[in-house]
């Protein structure tokens, strides 16, 4: 086997789970017309990867989300062989609306993703990173921060000064965190863990509440506001939360659910109407986003929270650590 046309590649195995990771040598993949194809140098996970892997109906190449730099460039499209760059997650979004067709095609779900040494993707589907971020602090930022983003700016447009409730210290709260704090919003950030809310302090949060101390953490929340409740809530927490994130939702507040999270228990929908909180659900966001958001990364000097960085042979253990929520921020798999 010639090694020079191979690559290293992790495949799901289907209905395998997490431990259905296997390591496979793959033939190295060449751009055609309009493509590029990318040396990957790190890869990040994400809360979906865990549920594309239980419920993976095919043999996958996982993961949305990674950066490299340009190899080999097809004809026709306009990039150069070295230039630093990011995939999208849904790679044909380009700006707009979402559609059922843009997330169908999302890497690393029934579509190859990130998690191999080299992938070939559209030219237009590629977005060049800040020259400051190093490629594992860029691999973060195809889902976790572009949605951060999206709820914050996109989905809801949000002011400096108002008061936005981060729920946990997963990848898309703590970019949720530093985006309010580089515009100028009041954060607050809930955690089981006191460390982990001393973390969420040290990066700026404004306040922070224990919700295993504090069962009633949406009383906490509204009295942090005197009474009048949050801007928006990025609601990352699911079934679980929703009826007390909207109980600290002011008066035509929203709330942006994220990720595949039902809101349909704890009296329905009746108090959403009543209170005119507007609740949305997004799913990550478009290229032009994601270029917007890089030029306001640049300028606040926004650098992503790594909590661990696995090697390619450790990728398994990074699932499983993601798994073990143990982490603020994101989880790294060097490639």
């Amino acid at each position: 086997m010639d090694k020079e046309h191979h690559m290293r590649a992790y495949r799901l195995t289907q209905g395998g789970g997490i431990e259905g990771l296997t390591r496979v040598d793959l033939p190295e993949p060449a751009p055609g017309p309009g493509e590029v194809a990318v040396r990957v140098r790190a890869t990040s996970l994400n809360y979906r990867d865990l549920g594309v892997a239980r419920r993976s109906a095919a043999a996958v190449i996982p993961l949305s989300d990674g950066a490299g730099e340009i190899v080999a460039v097809g004809e026709g499209a306009r990039l150069a062989i070295g230039d630093r760059v990011c995939g999208c997650f849904m790679p044909h979004w380009r700006d707009g609306d979402v559609t059922p067709e843009y997330q169908r095609d999302a890497l690393g779900g029934t579509v190859d993703g990130m998690l191999a040494e080299v992938i070939v993707l559209p030219a237009a589907s590629v977005v060049r990173i800040p020259d400051y971020l190093s490629f594992e602090e860029a691999a973060t930022l195809p889902c976790a921060a572009v949605t951060a983003w999206n709820a914050l700016f996109e989905a809801t447009h949000l002011k400096p000064g108002q008061t936005v409730l981060l729920l946990g210290t997963g990848g898309v709260s703590i970019f949720g965190l530093q985006l309010g704090v580089a515009a100028g919003m009041r954060t607050i950030v809930t955690s089981s863990s006191n460390e982990k809310l001393a973390q969420a302090r040290a990066l700026g949060a404004h306040a922070t509440v224990n919700y295993r101390e504090q069962e009633d953490w949406e009383r906490a929340v509204l009295e942090l506001t005197n009474g009048r409740g949050v801007d928006l809530v990025l609601e990352v927490g699911g079934v679980g939360t929703f009826a007390k994130s909207n109980a600290c939702t002011r008066v035509g507040g929203s709330i942006v659910i994220i990720g595949a999270l039902a809101p349909d228990q704890g009296g329905g929908l009746a108090p959403l109407v009543a209170r005119n909180v507007r609740a949305t659900r997004i799913s990550v966001g478009s290229r032009r986003m994601f270029e917007d958001m890089n030029r306001a990364l640049e300028v606040g000097g926004v650098r992503p929270v790594i909590d661990r960085v696995f090697e390619f042979e450790q990728a398994l253990e990074a699932y499983r650590y993601l798994e073990s929520q143990a982490h603020f921020g994101k989880v790294v798999v060097r490639v």
